[in-house]
């Protein structure tokens, strides 16, 4: 059954590709049978980690963003490869982007974050009893440094305006309302 909303995919093009992301153009019909372009960034799934330590602290990144030419305070996050299981991407982003490696990870959230224009999918994961056991393992475009803070001074950061990054925000947040467990 066809909801009623629904646009119809006449022809789909990659428009643009580069390292991360595609622009994909596709002619397609309105409900109504108008006839439309529309494009959107093809960016797949991704995890984002929630790394606690053994004392609750929160491994954090920080990374230079060159979009908007700062250094931005994040939660780890990375593309899932391929077929990879999105436990094992968080599992391996953690590794690579902090040295930091988890007892164990559990699925916290998934949401779409901009399906007006894009077809972003985020899973969340929280990642328990983080310690720096491994080597960190950049991609070639990251320049990250780690450290750690706790819950509450990233709760305070988000209330002040001062965690500016959309998905940590949203894994911080969510944590706080619906995954904590004292």
């Amino acid at each position: 059954m066809t909801d009623d909303l629904a646009w119809e995919t006449l022809a789909a093009r990659t428009a643009y590709t580069c390292e991360g992301f595609d622009i994909v153009n596709q002619d397609v019909r309105l409900p109504d049978g108008t006839e439309a372009a529309f494009d959107y960034l093809a960016e797949g799934e991704s995890v984002v980690i929630l790394p606690l330590t053994p004392d609750d602290d929160v491994v954090v990144i920080e990374e230079w963003r060159q979009a908007v030419e700062r250094v931005n305070r994040a939660l780890p996050a990375g593309s899932i490869e391929g077929e990879e299981d999105p436990e094992a991407a968080a599992h391996r982003e953690l590794a690579e982007e902090t040295g930091y490696e988890a007892d164990a990870v559990e699925h916290l959230t998934t949401i779409e974050p901009a399906n007006g224009f894009a077809d972003a999918v985020f899973h969340y994961y929280v990642a328990r009893g983080c310690a720096p056991t491994a080597e960190q393992d950049l991609d070639d475009d990251e320049s990250i440094r780690t450290d750690e803070t706790t819950l509450d001074e990233l709760l305070a950061a988000a209330r002040d305006g001062d965690l500016r990054d959309g998905r940590t925000m949203i894994g911080v947040l969510y944590y706080e309302l619906f995954g904590r467990r004292e």
